[in-house]
């Protein structure tokens, strides 16, 4: 590759980075994918706004896409360029330091957990299941997590 390309593939990284609404997803991305609509909860922006973000974080090479029905979820993705990925790596671990980085993740926190999931029928629990289960000796974390 001639430096050219190199040169072409700093400024691209570099450019995702240079903005805040960016750097705050990619933080809400450091440890897992995170579905769209939890962007725009925590961050407080419209859903074009984000989307239009994360193209810019896809163009770069930093972000890849799964559809999951109407949903798309987006995790990151380290470039191959061993510069590249320790920028990103030290960047993630820079903004996991920041106040308001923590609070943002634990807002992204707070509402996954928060949100409704609906049982689908295979995930339903039989009604012999709930004669096999005495509720009422478990502890309260797995009871919580079971009516999920």
């Amino acid at each position: 590759m001639s430096d050219g390309n190199h040169l072409v593939e700093m400024e691209s990284l570099f450019l995702a980075l240079a903005d805040k609404t960016r750097l705050r997803i990619l933080n809400l991305m450091r440890e897992d994918e995170v579905c769209v609509c939890f962007f725009t909860e925590v961050l407080g922006e419209s859903q074009p706004k984000i989307s239009r973000h994360l193209a810019y974080l896809r163009n770069a090479g930093l972000v890849s896409a799964r559809r999951e029905g109407k949903w798309m979820n987006y995790q990151i993705e380290f470039p191959k360029n061993s510069f590249a990925a320790g920028l990103l790596e030290n960047t993630l671990r820079w903004l996991k330091m920041q106040d308001d980085m923590r609070e943002d993740y634990e807002k992204l926190a707070e509402f996954c957990c928060a949100v409704e999931v609906p049982v689908t029928i295979s995930r339903a629990p039989t009604p012999k299941a709930f004669a096999q289960t005495n509720m009422s000796r478990q502890p309260k974390e797995e009871l919580d997590t079971f009516l999920l």
